[in-house]
């Protein structure tokens, strides 16, 4: 009997082993020391242990959504908050020069909304160790609206906002807000395109927008009215993608993968993370809004988590969201 457990221990450890090592040449995962990697490897094991209880009560129908270790199965939640979400969203002060949408009792939408399929949205990028991802948010939805009006798809400078809406209260790598973005391609009259003005990752000296690169222009921005699910349906189902901020400073977060995320300590109020609303529905008879992210495709489905609607506006999906006018 000893030396069956004995026999499984050492199974159950090599294979760990094997997945660790395997999770390393997969990410490029390089350490300073020997042991910074024992640490890393233990943090590994622990989040390996939660995915794995949590997807087998997945399985057994007690979560809508499964998780799986990615390029963060090597951080803490506390590391993940810190170096990936950092101080990325900065709530904003709601003052839309477009006014504020608010839901109507007769307009209809559509059931299902998907605007990738209509072309209307860019490939999923990556904002890497930089709080930027308001900026990922903000030209989201207006790459959105300007192929709507244009017909012609381009992908937006995140750069060009990082280093130049600091005026406008944005704080680069830092944190920022996508009303404030907005508000800085107004005034500037312009966003260079990302060919132009391409990604870097950090936080630049010197602004060097261009206005022979141009992509994209903006007359003004709407805010959508706050915590109101309704109205958000009703825009992204008329309007096209929209920018909102979530909290998404939580583990089932940091490594979800597929399904209806639903996270009951999820905060409506205190929200760490722009991202892009780009459509709804409802899978197996649970409603969800589709959220495109900005930490590459290979994190959750693709690049897109979906997430809960009509749950009390959970993780504030409709408390802080905006869309410009073009």
């Amino acid at each position: 009997m000893k030396l069956l457990i004995v026999i499984v221990c050492v199974a159950a450890a090599t294979a760990l082993d094997q997945e660790w090592e395997a999770f390393k040449l997969l990410h490029g995962k390089q350490y300073n020391s020997l042991s910074e990697e024992n640490a890393r490897h233990t943090i590994f094991e622990e989040n390996s242990r939660i995915v794995k209880q949590h997807n087998e009560e997945a399985a057994m129908g007690k979560h809508t959504f499964f998780m799986r270790m990615n390029k963060f199965g090597d951080m803490t939640t506390e590391e993940f908050k810190m170096l990936v979400i950092g101080s990325g969203f900065m709530p904003s002060n709601k003052t839309a020069e477009g006014g504020v949408f608010e839901s109507l009792p007769g307009l209809k939408v559509n059931d299902t909304v998907d605007w990738r399929e209509k072309g209307a949205v860019t490939k999923v990028k990556n904002q890497e160790q930089c709080g930027s991802c308001w900026s990922f948010s903000a030209t989201g939805s207006l790459e959105g609206q300007h192929f709507l009006k244009t017909g012609e798809l381009v992908s937006l400078s995140e750069q060009n906002l990082v280093d130049c809406s600091r005026r406008e209260g944005n704080k680069g790598c830092k944190g920022g807000n996508m009303d404030q973005a907005f508000k800085y391609i107004k005034m500037n009259g312009g966003i260079d395109t990302e060919e132009c003005y391409p990604y870097r990752g950090r936080d630049e000296t010197m602004c060097r927008y261009k206005s022979s690169c141009s992509g994209a222009t903006l007359s003004s921005y709407t805010d959508i009215k706050t915590g109101d699910e309704m109205a958000l349906m009703q825009a992204v189902g008329t309007v096209g993608p929209i920018s909102i901020a979530i909290d998404a400073g939580h583990k089932s977060f940091q490594l979800y993968h597929h399904g209806v995320y639903n996270e009951p300590m999820c905060s409506s109020k205190k929200l760490d993370h722009g991202v892009l609303a780009v459509g709804y529905g409802t899978d197996d008879g649970t409603d969800y809004w589709l959220v495109k992210n900005s930490w590459g495709a290979e994190w959750g489905m693709e690049g897109y988590v979906m997430m809960s609607r009509n749950k009390d506006n959970q993780c504030g999906i409709a408390t802080d969201a905006s869309y410009p006018v073009v």
